[in-house]
């Protein structure tokens, strides 16, 4: 059987071989003809595929022209039928002999699928009732020398299409929505706040400091400096030096790197929108969350109720707000304002079976707990509220609280969308905060911040009562077009090279 099958599958590559060979055979016998589709520069295209089913009692009976790929063809002697797809969807064309002429036809009949072609024709509607071109010119565009992937069973192949985008573009229409959904929903973002006063800025990638998020950061080597640089693992750092200088709503929406497996949720390189705004705290960041969120979820799907893998969250009603240690007494019991110390907090965590390291205080427990017990069950939109300071090096703390900071993050489906701050801008406590952070790098901890003195320099200068956010803007896409994967909604995500 194993044979038969060696057999079959070198059989099977002579024949790709043999059909590849006559695709590039019509493209010389097209050049010598001085026919080359390659040297076409332009074509005027006055449609697109679903514009003219759209309008179809406007525009029948009057000259079109579209272009896109051939997708299907079915000649049938003096005529024949092909579909062509383009951006928005695909048409159907009748393409005649004597409509075209004896030579194109012969052309047209040596069209493979997956060409480029360009139509120009009169809008009409078939005996069956499907709006179609009826083709009076039709234009080779561009050849193509490679084979499509079945017709039927299209491109399945997971890890394929991840590597081969622009096959699975070609082949699966709604993943061409949900990348065009992507652009709309940044759009939407921009349009919010832009609405709101804000202003879009850019800031370094490549830095000598990779602050304002616990992650491991690339490294590299800037050859002309002879220094060695980071990629950068936020935005924040610098964004809040511009708050310093006076600007004061700013917002960046860019790419950041970082250092970490690859899952369903994670890539190393992300696309992140941070903001940040003079004159309020982490409760103007929780109207504005709310207020955003809502916006793109009408603009873009025309509606605030969203469903993910069957499951419907509403964004049109208040988001719910709780703290992190009554998220955690209601769904594990343990109400972390009765527990006092470091040992209270390890027996806790013993008794439930939450892991921790030795370096881990009371306030990391308390974040274990919620990551263990609470992050599944917040489905519908949630804030919660006043992290622990040992996880929030960059916040400001509770007056009323000091062991606790003003934070929230986002949890929407049981994940995280948002993370925001009163911005710390003490720069005597900001330094203490770099302290213990750089305490933890030298125990081990791979992901801590290190001390960025001309952040502090800032800082010093005089920062103003800010109110900041995060929003991770690749997971808000995954929500809002049902897609199970953060890689499918990155148009090349990170993957393993095939050399190795």
């Amino acid at each position: 059987m194993a044979e038969q099958n060696k057999k079959q599958n070198a059989g099977a590559q002579q024949d790709i071989g043999e059909l590849l060979k006559i695709r590039r055979d019509k493209l010389s016998a097209l050049q010598e003809e001085g026919k080359d589709p390659f040297q076409i520069t332009k074509f005027d295209v006055t449609h697109h595929s679903t514009e003219v089913k759209e309008n179809f009692e406007a525009l029948e009976g009057k000259t079109v022209t579209v272009a896109g790929r051939m997708m299907s063809k079915r000649v049938m002697g003096k005529a024949s039928f092909c579909n062509v797809q383009d951006l928005k969807g695909n048409i159907q064309s009748y393409v005649a002999r004597d409509s075209i002429g004896e030579d194109e036809y012969k052309a047209f009949k040596k069209m493979d699928i997956g060409d480029i072609v360009g139509l120009e024709g009169e809008v009409f509607k078939t005996k069956t009732g499907e709006i179609s071109i009826h083709a009076s010119k039709v234009t080779l565009l561009s050849k193509s020398l490679q084979i499509l992937p079945e017709k039927f069973h299209g491109l399945t192949n997971t890890d394929l299409r991840y590597r081969q985008r622009y096959v699975d573009l070609i082949m699966n229409q709604e993943v061409k929505e949900t990348f065009v959904n992507r652009s709309k929903i940044i759009s939407a973002i921009r349009r919010y706040l832009d609405g709101q006063g804000f202003m879009e800025v850019e800031t370094p990638m490549l830095v000598a400091n990779a602050g304002g998020a616990a992650a491991r950061p690339f490294e590299t080597h800037y050859n002309a400096l002879d220094e060695d640089v980071k990629l950068r693992i936020s935005l924040e750092l610098y964004l809040k030096r511009l708050i310093v200088g006076g600007m004061e709503r700013v917002y960046e929406i860019g790419r950041v790197f970082r250092n970490e497996g690859v899952d369903t949720r994670h890539n190393p390189e992300f696309t992140l929108m941070e903001l940040y705004q003079a004159f309020t705290d982490y409760h103007g960041m929780m109207d504005l969350s709310e207020n955003l969120y809502r916006y793109v979820a009408q603009e873009v799907l025309g509606t605030t109720t969203i469903s993910y893998n069957g499951v419907e969250m509403d964004l049109g009603k208040p988001f719910e707000r709780i703290t992190m240690v009554d998220a955690v007494k209601k769904y594990s019991g343990v109400d972390f304002n009765e527990i006092h110390t470091l040992e209270e907090a390890r027996a806790a965590a013993k008794e439930h079976h939450v892991e921790y390291e030795d370096r881990h205080q009371k306030g990391d427990i308390l974040s274990l707990f919620f990551e263990e017990f609470v992050e599944e069950h917040l489905i519908q939109p949630t804030f919660v509220m006043d992290h622990p300071i040992e996880i929030s090096p960059l916040t400001k703390k509770k007056p009323e609280d000091p062991n606790y900071v003003e934070r929230f993050e986002l949890f929407i489906n049981g994940w995280e969308m948002a993370n925001a701050y009163s911005e710390l801008n003490d720069p005597i406590d900001q330094r203490e905060r770099f302290k213990a952070q750089e305490a933890l790098l030298a125990q081990g901890d791979e992901e801590a911040n290190t001390t960025d003195e001309d952040f502090l320099y800032a800082l010093e200068l005089g920062m103003p009562p800010t109110g900041g956010i995060g929003f991770g803007i690749d997971r808000m896409v995954m929500l809002m077009t049902d897609s199970s994967a953060i890689r499918d909604v990155l148009f090349f995500p990170t993957m393993k090279s095939l050399d190795k």
